[in-house]
């Protein structure tokens, strides 16, 4: 962080912290007697547009509201016990103004009509099924209320990064099975970089892979026991852009997903869906929730998946077995606990194989190797993973300007994995037959994490500004067995894949890795958001404190300690127009201490620290359900590894190395209609290495051009009611997969299409209510392409696959 900023920052939030601790300690508890949405304000006149949006974020009603018809009004008081939309219609009594709920269940500021007679303000004990929040679902393909890089609940159009969410309902429509395919039709990130792979979601970020964040709380990362997030459970995904260490902390530079589980309603709902597919592939999912007693204390809430499927590789089963029950306690109108467990057992191998050079990118005489053929030994290879987790989500709020939240978590991940990879071309290609040697490798992998959240939130306003402030205090335990053994096993044709020799798993080796480390980090974060009528200004900051410890076990016990800090900041304005323009200017900051251990004890490395600046625009045109985005930014990561040559002409490897991206991002997500809804995303970046042997080089796995478009038409009248179509197209750039840029590591661009037809059964006849049937295809088409290649492998893109799903909901 630059030394203006830091010397800028750290006074002020000591000084905020300070301040923001007295009204805390002073406040006393307001008791409530009426429905869980209705509570009391005492709330004097003030600013009419401070008021409102002052009752709007605490209750997470999405509200448009023009400053032209709020400039220069005054609120009524607000005193009493009121529902959310109550105390809005309280405020606005003898302004002329009126509320208007569209569709979606958004709410806009409007004038009352000439010679309507404005009723008495009657409030409403019952809770608008279709108020948004930023952690609940989402109906239709536009959030409009997200919590990624603020922790807090705050209109997307006005939140100054680069967003993008996933709804369920588009992730529905689109039949996600994965994250790699949730985030495909985003700007500014690549999946899938390997293909799909059934162990693990791969993914870039601006160049970087992102930190996944399960309900506020970071997923334990390792080597290969990675957690590998069921889609079906999660009621959005969205993706953050660019740093945000100031609220995170340790989280790399180009981005992370912020998901979102389902979590229990009052509202009874139950749905089962059975799929079969390309491959062999069976699936069945399910989700209920509703109330437990009749006064709603109690909601209970349960999704899960079965699976038993091929995959596009011989021999490569793709198994898993999940739920994720949940449990919510409203104990009062204030307080609320939700617990949220899963468990997940995959048993599954390695469908992103490496498959040589030779045969794919190399053509050869003898053909090319298959998409199919599995070049390692089904007898010996799998991937066995169990993951479970038990966490819980708590909130208090303690009076109309203060509330708690806090967010726990144990997870545990256990891997046993062994795998049979061809030689490298570099070293020991295949030889004119086709005959290639094969090594294998095992690994034994545990990862447990605890993690928790705690925040305080703030409402408040000093004079004309009104403040939403965020202190924080997190952390974070994690303990890593990791042992990793490499042995040798029979040749193999990559033309002809017949295995004659059984591979035998290595006796009496030496691990080439084999410890354990604990990782302890400690974050203390400061972040307000303010507002001046149309001006909008957020200030953070952040300090980590983090503690690594690892044990050698294969180096007679050797030990290595790192300790480090770091200090996180971001800064961002902007204007809110009264046509729906939102133009920001944002600067933030990130850092990431070096995970796993290295080969040698005695190495350490510094974290790595990036900064990035963005300009933004965003648009809502007021009343609709369509935002478009675009955006350009400057991002920079240093203390990066990099090779380059000593004076003595020696070949050194330290931690001088930097890299930059710039880019440009569009986006656009509408619910056109009721019957239409469109995602369109365009990319354009530029990546280099700044220093060492590869300077001037592209980041691998960046391309420097990305497009996509996915289009949903339903019809809802006429002979063809009930009935949807959905096509997509994805274009992505050529990559580069190694360092040196060569031809070898050069993956070609490549478009694909995807495909859906759907069929509301409940429309043929009232009997089927709830019933419905969808087909979709991926690489419709069937493109035969690379993913994928490093120099030494190619990694091949899916093929098509078509998975028919029927789903009965009540």
């Amino acid at each position: 962080m630059s030394r203006t900023l830091d010397t800028l920052l750290r006074p002020s939030l000591l000084a905020m912290a300070i301040a923001l601790s007295a009204p805390l300690a002073s406040t006393s508890l307001i008791a409530a007697e009426q429905a869980s949405s209705v509570r009391a304000y005492n709330l004097p006149a003030a600013p009419l547009a401070s008021t409102l949006n002052q009752i709007a974020s605490q209750a997470g009603i999405a509200l448009t509201l023009n400053p032209a018809f709020a400039s220069g009004k005054t609120s009524a008081p607000v005193q009493g016990q009121f529902d959310p939309q109550g105390a809005l219609r309280e405020a606005l009594r003898g302004t002329g103004l009126q509320l208007e709920q569209s569709s979606a269940g958004t709410y806009t500021l409007v004038p009352v009509p000439e010679g309507v007679m404005a009723l008495p303000v009657t409030n409403i004990t019952g809770q608008d099924a279709n108020l948004e929040s930023a952690w609940g679902p989402v109906q239709g393909y536009l959030a409009s209320r997200t919590a990624a890089g603020t922790k807090t609940d705050t209109a997307l159009v006005e939140a100054p990064r680069s967003i993008s969410v996933a709804t369920r309902e588009q992730m529905q429509d689109r039949n996600v099975q994965n994250l790699d395919d949730a985030v495909k039709y985003m700007p500014g990130i690549v999946s899938a970089s390997y293909g799909s792979d059934t162990r693990y979601d791969w993914m870039r970020v601006r160049g970087f892979e992102p930190t996944q964040f399960l309900d506020g709380l970071p997923l334990p990362r390792g080597v290969y026991a990675n957690p590998k997030a069921e889609t079906w459970n999660l009621d959005r995904i969205a993706l953050l852009r660019g740093p945000a260490s100031s609220v995170y902390g340790q989280t790399p530079p180009g981005g992370l997903l912020d998901m979102v589980s389902r979590r229990p309603s009052a509202e009874s709902s139950n749905a089962i869906q059975v799929q079969y597919g390309s491959d062999n592939y069976r699936q069945i999912n399910f989700a209920s929730t509703g109330k437990i007693d009749d006064e709603g204390e109690f909601l209970y809430g349960v999704s899960g998946v079965v699976r038993d499927a091929g995959t596009q590789v011989d021999h490569i089963d793709n198994k898993r077995y999940n739920i994720a029950p949940s449990l919510t306690w409203n104990i009062d109108t204030d307080t609320k606990l939700t617990l949220l467990s899963q468990f997940t057992r995959d048993d599954t191998g390695a469908t992103s194989q490496f498959m040589p050079i030779q045969g794919t990118k190399i053509k050869s005489s003898l053909g090319k190797v298959s998409h199919h053929k599995n070049l390692g030994d089904p007898d010996y290879e799998f991937y066995d993973r169990t993951y479970y987790a038990l966490g819980y989500a708590f909130e208090h709020r303690f009076n109309d300007t203060w509330q708690f939240k806090q967010n726990l978590r144990y997870t545990k991940s256990e891997l046993s994995f062994q795998q049979l990879t061809v030689a490298s071309y570099a070293y020991f290609p295949a030889d004119a037959a086709g005959n290639i040697g094969r090594t294998s490798t095992n690994v034994d992998e545990n990862i447990g994490q605890f993690a928790v959240d705690n925040n305080f939130q703030a409402d408040f306003a000093t004079g004309d500004i009104t403040h939403t402030v965020l202190l924080g205090l997190d952390h974070q335990r994690t303990d890593t067995s990791f042992r990793t053994i490499y042995g040798t096993a029979s040749d193999i044709n990559i033309y002809n894949p017949i295995n004659t020799t059984p591979t035998l798993r290595p006796v009496g080796v030496t691990p080439y890795y084999d410890y354990n480390q604990k990782t302890v980090q400690t974050g203390l974060y400061v972040q307000d958001q303010m507002a001046l009528d149309n001006w909008r200004l957020t200030l953070g900051g952040r300090e980590d404190w983090v503690h690594q410890g690892t044990t050698y076990f294969n180096k007679p016990d050797a030990t290595n300690t790192d300790r480090s800090k770091n200090f996180s900041g971001n800064a961002a304005l902007s204007y809110v127009f009264d046509s729906g323009f939102v133009p920001y200017l944002s600067y933030a900051e990130s850092f990431q201490p070096a995970s796993n251990a290295s080969v040698d004890p005695v190495i350490s490395y510094k974290p790595t620290e990036g900064k990035q600046w963005e300009l933004g625009i965003k648009y809502q045109p007021p009343g609709s359900n369509t935002l478009l985005s675009a955006a350009v930014y400057d991002l920079t990561q240093k203390n990066v590894l990099v090779t380059r040559i000593g004076s003595g002409g020696e070949s050194i490897t330290d931690q001088a190395g930097e890299v930059k991206v710039k880019g440009l991002e569009l986006e656009a997500v509408s619910d056109v209609t009721e019957n239409l809804k469109v995602i369109a995303a365009y990319t354009l970046a530029k990546s280099e290495v700044q220093t060492g042997i590869h300077k001037g080089n592209r980041l691998q796995l960046i391309p420097n051009q990305q497009a996509s478009l996915w289009t949903d038409y339903t019809w809802h009248t006429g002979p063809l009611d009930g009935f949807g179509i959905g096509f997509g197209a994805r274009y992505t750039g050529n990559t580069y997969g190694n360092q040196e840029n060569t031809w070898t590591g050069k993956a070609n661009a490549y478009t694909v299409f995807d495909g859906s037809v759907h069929y509301d059964l409940g429309r043929l006849d009232n009997s089927l209510k709830g019933a419905s049937v969808k087909l979709n295809a991926t690489n419709l088409f069937n493109k035969d392409y690379l993913s994928t290649c490093d120099g030494n492998y190619c990694y091949f893109g899916d093929q098509r696959s078509v998975v028919a799903s029927a789903t009965y909901q009540w």
